[in-house]
Order: C-alpha cells, then structure tokens, then sequence
C-alpha cells in the first residue's frame, strides 16, 4: 500500500503546505510591521505620549480664553471681502431680489442694513417677524438671523437653514451693505 513514491508524495505536500504558510507569514510581516509603531513593544503612556494629541475640553480652563478671544461680528463684517459675498449671495437669490421694491418670495433686500425688520411694505410677512417690526435688521441680527432663521424668530416662514460659517455670513452682510440704502 505505501511504496517510496506514495511516501515521497505525502511528504512533499506537507512541506510544501508548511513552505506557504512560512512564505505566507513573511510576506504578512512585510506588509503589516506592527514592531517600533506604537502598537508593538511598548503599551504604557510613555510610548503614546511622544505620538499622542490633547484634546481641549470645556472644563480644562481654555474655553474661557477662547470666549475673550473671539472677534465681534461687526469687526468680522468690516474685515470681509465683499467679492466673496457676493458669492454667497448666489444662496439667497433664488427667493430674493436686490431691487427696491422688487419683492420675490422672500422680500426684496435693497437697503437691508438698519432697516427695520419687517419693513418691507406690500410683503407678507409671518405673524413673529412682523411682531419684530420695532427692531433693525443690524449687523447683529443679521448674524444670528443668517445663522438660523428658525432660532432667529421661531415660526417664521423662510425655509432655508442657515450659514453654519461665520465668514460667510461676514462676507454676504458685508455684500449687502453696499446694495442701497
């Protein structure tokens, strides 16, 4: 049943069998070195720290640096690139128009800086904007309406969400001020 052939056969697949998982071994250990690279020897906190990042968190006393430091919106406005928002402006045509008194579904936007809110006649405006007539459409209020409208004024009928940038918003006010007014 076994002669010298049958015995040389087996043999030869066994270690060939064990020659690819040799050859296998070396090639994954060539492609994937997992030794020196942060994961291999050294697991303590002094083998991360060298490699590692901070994570800055509300409670480790810089968010209250960082609140001095921001810059008032007004100073943003004054900085911005009026080029830009005119960019920006391409978001908002399609419900407005920069024309006096030419109204789209939004209300026209010709001399918005310090306007009163509201102030628009002929436009039907909501029930919450046209409750805020008292106040200006100002740099400010700009900012936090271009921000989100729904957080402005609760209930107001413009569907677009906001300009999450602050730069961008910048830009468009900074934009708007040149049209009219």
């Amino acid at each position: 049943m076994f002669d010298t052939m049958t015995f040389t056969k087996a043999s030869g697949a066994v270690i060939g069998t064990l020659l690819v998982f040799l050859l296998g071994n070396w090639a994954g250990s060539a492609l994937y070195n997992t030794s020196g690279g942060g994961h291999g020897d050294g697991h303590g906190d002094e083998a991360h720290a060298a490699t590692g990042y901070v994570i800055a968190t509300a409670d480790d006393g810089h968010a209250e640096e960082e609140a001095e430091e921001a810059i008032p919106f007004a100073d943003m406005v004054a900085a911005a690139d009026v080029a830009k928002g005119e960019k920006v402006w391409g978001k908002c045509k399609a419900c407005h128009k920069l024309e006096d008194g030419a109204n789209g579904t939004g209300p026209h936007l010709y001399g918005l800086i310090d306007r009163p809110i509201a102030g628009v006649d002929g436009f039907g405006y909501s029930d919450v904007l046209a409750g805020m007539s008292a106040d200006a459409w100002t740099v400010e209020a700009l900012d936090a309406w271009l921000a989100s409208p729904k957080a402005f004024a609760p209930g107001n009928k413009m569907t677009f969400s906001g300009l999450k940038k602050d730069g961008d918003r910048a830009n468009l006010v900074a934009y708007l001020a040149t049209i009219g007014g």
